[in-house]
This record gives C-alpha cells, sequence and structure tokens, in this order.
C-alpha cells in the first residue's frame, strides 16, 4: 500500500442517526490486503451473532483492493453482508464504475448500518455525505427510472457509481439484486433485500481523487506490460467477441448445459441463443468497466414493432452473458433469442437476480408438471417449458405476490419445495440456486463447499472439464484441487481482480 494510501479509510453511514465518520484503518488494510479479506474480518466484527439478515442491525459492506484505479482489470467491489436467502454468509461482486468511483471518493471500503425512518438514498462526494428523500422514486415499476431520475439530479457524470435497488429489494424478496450503471449487478445472495429492509433505494458514490506514484516509469512500464498482456491474450479476445456466452454451444455439446431444470444436459435449440448466434444477430454494442480494456460486457438490440404503427420500433438494450442465458433460457426451455432477451429484461426491471430467479421458475414448472401445484396456487397462470409469457407473468407476481404460493416463491425454490414437496428437483446448494454448469461432480461439490456456494469459488466446472473427463482420479485428489483454488480465489478477490483476469 502507498504510504498515505487514502484506500486505508473506510467511511461508515448511519441510516437511523443520518450520520458518518471516517476511520484510518491501515491495520485492516495491510493485514485483509482489500475486497474479500476486509469485508469479511467487518463482517464478522460488526454483524451480531444469529443477526436477522432484515434486521438494521445487518451491516453492508463494500470494498475494494490496492490496485483498484491503478492497474487494468482491478475493476470488481465486493460486497458482503449476511445473506437473506441462505441465512449465511452473503457476498457478491460487480463491475461497472463502482470500484473506481469508491476509490476516487477516498475509500477502501464503505459500511452501511441502521434503517432510515424513510425512503432514502445516500450520495458520497469525498467527504461529504448528503441523505436524500426518496419516496418519490420508491415503488417505480422500473429499476431503470429510478436510476434516471437519480443522475438528473447528483453531481459526477461520467465518473459516479448509482447503486440501487427495484421494486423486489424494496418488497424485501430475499433474491432482490442491486444494478449499478444499468448493466453490472451485485446479483446473488439478497443484497437488494438488505437496501430494502434499511429503506435504501440506492448509493451514489462520486469523487476526483488522484494518487500520484513514487516512481512514474517504473509505473508506466508495468502498467503497459498488464495492458497488453490483457488485450493480446487469446482467453481475453475470447471474452471481448463473444463475453461468457461462448460457453452456451461448448457446454452444449459435452452435455453439461442445464436443461429445464437439469431434467437434461443438452439443449435442442442451443445454437439459437447462443453467443454466436446472439452476436450476429441481435448484439448492439460492447461495453467494458472502469478501467478494464477488454469489454466482455455484451449488450443486445431488442426491436419489438408497434402495433399499430409500420415500421416503428420499440428498441430495449438487454445486456446478457452465459449465466443470464442458461437461467432465463435453457433451463426454462426457452430456445427463442428474443423471447428470453424479453425475459431477461422484465427480470431487470424489477430488481431480481436472474440465476435465482430462472431456476425457482424451473422448480415451480417442473413441480406444476408433477401435480404438486396446480393453477389454484399459480392464479391462473400455467407455467409451461419454453412459454416466455407465463414466466414473465410468474416474474411480476412474485413481486406483487397476489398468492400464498408466490410468497413462498419469493423466498426461492429451496423454501418453496420445503413447503410444496419436490425438493429432490429443487437445484440449490446451501439454499443458493446453482448456475450455468452441469459439468459433473468437481462442478457440484464446488458448488456445495464453496464459501458462497457459487461456481466462481473454485471453479469445479473447470476440474471436470479439463480432468475428470480425460480420466478417471481419486476423489481426495479433487477436493484438494478446489480447495487449493478457492484459497487463491480468496487473494484475488481481496485484491479486486475480475476472475477472468
Amino acid at each position: 500500500m502507498l504510504k498515505d494510501d487514502p484506500i486505508a479509510n473506510v467511511l461508515t453511514i448511519d441510516l437511523e442517526r443520518k450520520t458518518h465518520r471516517i476511520d484510518r484503518r491501515d491495520d485492516l488494510f495491510d493485514a485483509y490486503i482489500g475486497g474479500t479479506g476486509v469485508a469479511t474480518k467487518l463482517l464478522l466484527d460488526l454483524c451480531p451473532q444469529g443477526c436477522d439478515p432484515l434486521a438494521p442491525e445487518n451491516p453492508i459492506i463494500l470494498a475494494i483492493g490496492p490496485m483498484t484505479g491503478a492497474y487494468p482489470l482491478a475493476s470488481k467491489t465486493v460486497a458482503m453482508f449476511k445473506s437473506p436467502l441462505t441465512g449465511d454468509l452473503g457476498e457478491s461482486h460487480c463491475g461497472g464504475r463502482s470500484a473506481l468511483a469508491i476509490r476516487n471518493a477516498g475509500y477502501g471500503a464503505i459500511v452501511i448500518v441502521g434503517k432510515s425512518d424513510i425512503p432514502i438514498y445516500v450520495s458520497i462526494q469525498e467527504h461529504k455525505v448528503f441523505f436524500r428523500n426518496a419516496t418519490t422514486i420508491w415503488g417505480m415499476s422500473s429499476n431503470a427510472t429510478a436510476g434516471k431520475i437519480i443522475r438528473a439530479n447528483e453531481p459526477g457524470a461520467g465518473y459516479r457509481t448509482i447503486m440501487r435497488i427495484g421494486k423486489a429489494g424494496e418488497k424485501l424478496i430475499p433474491y432482490a439484486s442491486v444494478t449499478a450503471e444499468t448493466y453490472r449487478h451485485f446479483g446473488r445472495m439478497g443484497l437488494g433485500a438488505v437496501f430494502g429492509s434499511k429503506n435504501l433505494k440506492a448509493v451514489v458514490v462520486s469523487g476526483k481523487g488522484k494518487y500520484p506514484v513514487s516512481d512514474v516509469k517504473a509505473y508506466r512500464t508495468l502498467y503497459d506490460e498488464l495492458y497488453q498482456s490483457a488485450v493480446r491474450s487469446p482467453l481475453m479476445k475470447k471474452y471481448h467477441d463473444l463475453g461468457t456466452s461462448i460457453n452456451i454451444n461448448v457446454l452444449n455439446g459435452i452435455g453439461a448445459l442445464p436443461t429445464r431444470n437439469v431434467t437434461a444436459g443438452k439443449f435442442e435449440l442451443a445454437g439459437n441463443i447462443s453467443g454466436e448466434h446472439l452476436a450476429e444477430h441481435y448484439l448492439g454494442r460492447r461495453l467494458a468497466c472502469t478501467g478494464c480494456p477488454v469489454a466482455c460486457i455484451h449488450i443486445a438490440s431488442l426491436r419489438e414493432p408497434y402495433d399499430d404503427e409500420a415500421y416503428f420500433y420499440k428498441t430495449t438494450s438487454v445486456s446478457y452473458d452465459h449465466e443470464l442465458i442458461y437461467a432465463a433460457g435453457s433451463m426454462l426451455g426457452i430456445g427463442n433469442p428474443e423471447h428470453f432477451l424479453k425475459l431477461m429484461d422484465e427480470i431487470d426491471k424489477v430488481g431480481l437476480d436472474v440465476i435465482t430467479t430462472g431456476a425457482t421458475l424451473a422448480w415451480a414448472t417442473e413441480a406444476f408438471k408433477k401435480g404438486l401445484i396446480g393453477t389454484g396456487q399459480t392464479g391462473g397462470i400455467v407455467p409451461e417449458w419454453g412459454d416466455h409469457l407465463a414466466y414473465i407473468k410468474m416474474v411480476k407476481a412474485i413481486v406483487e405476490q397476489p398468492t400464498g404460493f408466490f410468497q413462498d416463491l419469493a423466498k426461492g425454490s429451496h423454501f418453496a419445495s420445503k413447503k410444496h414437496g419436490g425438493q429432490d428437483f429443487a437445484m440449490t446448494f446451501g439454499k443458493n440456486e446453482m448456475a450455468g454448469y452441469h459439468t459433473g461432480p468437481a462442478g457440484y461439490i464446488g458448488f456445495a463447499i464453496g464459501a458462497r456456494h457459487s461456481h466462481l469459488d473454485n471453479a469445479g466446472y473447470s476440474v471436470d472439464q479439463k480432468t475428470l473427463m480425460e480420466k478417471e482420479v481419486p476423489a481426495e485428489w479433487v477436493v484438494d484441487q478446489l480447495v487449493k483454488e478457492e484459497r487463491w480465489r480468496q487473494v484475488i478477490s481481496s485484491i479486486t481482480i475480475c476472475f477472468f483476469a
């Protein structure tokens, strides 16, 4: 860490008292690096044992790493909290401008505690913190609309971050997400519900901090080396060209693409929703997280004709990647790209995590087909594989909760299956819905033992593809590989480098 580096500053915001303080914590960042390390320590120190995840005492911790703003690919912010979905560790990562904005505002970590008496959003402008009344944007039907209103009223265009929730977070749905910069999310584990429980609509961070280096020439040499390594890497080119959606055809080819609630590993319509097909027919533009030269964010342009006017179209921009295509596509038997893009857009509007939503809808579809639930519970909706219109209705019902069944579905497939039956086909690990890899035992063991039950904890899917599909190895070896990889990834996420890097 640089001498007097402001990354050691921890900003603590009390929503109940509408106060804030800044603490210098060199001890914390020297011992735990940043990101996951620092956030974990703060969570252990600040979250009371046995705390209800939706109680005011559950802290929200946002932490970045020492390379943020200094080197390419160090673009992630780590959020840490107690998860309302699992009741255990809640950890979620987000890119966009979030990390650089926190860095330039002069902080390495932001801690948010307490609960406001009215809906508010917090605007952090370097050492100033403002508490804005958000009652007029609370309850808006579109997450994006609320974001536009905040953008119009806050300074820092071009270098700020706006982290906000939709109706799902306001309704305390335990798999609600937090959106940053329109196309990036703290998606998993229900951070959006924790925001909502605090009457916190959004957090805006901006600043123009500059941090001189002691040896400009050495710094420039290292920066250029890292930059060139990234832009010339075949792996990074893959992520730039097609993004993670390149995995759809690959996984489908080896029978590892979860399909129709994992009743199959191959989807006959996978080619229609593959990265290649989307790039050829729907890709509108690519975006990059701040400080990243790769630009792996792929945005589809969805054109929908108006019924009453010829040659006039509504154009919607929808971000897509492998996980979203799996969850709103193959997992639900949807093979029409326009249909799954419409479904993804609806999920994003209300502010739900796409992975948990897709897997939960998949469980509900199988439960319906097996007679565990009927139209009495679903309010007349008939879930059917491939029927995106039915699923869009169900997404809206998860938020509005017109029946007791949708109140249960709003708690995730683990809860719903315990109440209605079908636990054997609720695709969860540690109460967290699975990611889009049906690769084999290492992948599933990785889901089970990972700290946050994520495929990114230890990359078990990679062990399946690179080793277990080629030869037999002892089970102990597999577990050792997963543990070693997870340890290394804790270092990476403490530095807050993107895992793709």
